[in-house]
């Protein structure tokens, strides 16, 4: 366990808390603009980590350790509770808070990724710095961290919205449904034993299906340079 290994474990354990905050408190956010107030009763209209991590200590802390531990990167997950009868009152709109988070995730991977291509352009930090690992000084650390924001959220975004439950882009589909069919849909993928089968079908197919849009978004940082 070197220094190096440490420190590029924290970094990666800030961003993906950060992320994945930012991502919970968007769903919190537009369900209550959308008039379930569930997550805001219980915190999650916050960028304050801590009740998301008490929602879910395991996908937050736990699982996230044990996998940089075991492999060097981190995984995890969050949650951000919606009232059942308000998603079967309101199933459309259940659909449109399910996008919310992966366009916060969005939100950030074009603002860090703008911040890159400005800095490495200008010779402000060098672009093998946003590959480093443990980066020493304070321009190969800047381009490591915003390459670490960049690239997780970018990840964030892409999976999150693969249609498989339990993850948001199944949910989203129902934008694209009659009131009736969105109900249906909802109603289905919320059950426990479709989002246990959904799971290992994420596991063999999500890495196919995600990784090609990951490598055209990753490369759109670099177009010009």
């Amino acid at each position: 366990m070197s220094p190096e290994w440490l420190l590029n474990g924290i970094v990666q354990y800030v961003v993906l808390i950060f992320s994945m905050t930012v991502h919970e408190a968007a769903h919190a956010w537009w369900a209550l603009r959308s008039g379930d107030s569930t997550a805001y009763l219980g915190g999650q209209v916050s960028l304050d980590p801590l009740p998301h991590v008490k929602r879910e200590p395991i996908g937050m802390v736990l699982i996230p350790i044990l996998t940089y531990a075991m492999n060097g990167w981190m995984m995890g997950w969050a949650s951000a509770p919606l009232s059942v009868q308000w998603v079967i009152n309101n199933p459309r709109r259940a659909a449109a808070v399910s996008l919310a988070g992966p366009l916060a995730n969005l939100a950030i991977a074009i603002a860090t990724g703008l911040a890159i291509r400005a800095l490495v352009t200008s010779g402000s930090i060098p672009i093998d710095s946003l590959y480093g690992v443990g980066a020493t000084g304070i321009a190969n650390g800047l381009g490591s961290v915003l390459w670490s924001f960049f690239f997780l959220n970018t990840l964030l975004f892409v999976y999150n919205l693969l249609p498989i439950p339990p993850l948001d882009g199944a949910s989203a589909l129902g934008l694209l449904l009659s009131e009736e069919t969105a109900l249906k849909l909802q109603t289905t993928i919320r059950q426990p034993m479709v989002a246990m089968l959904g799971f290992p079908l994420f596991i063999l197919v999500g890495g196919k299906l995600a990784s090609p849009i990951i490598r055209v978004l990753l490369s759109l940082l670099f177009v010009g340079m």
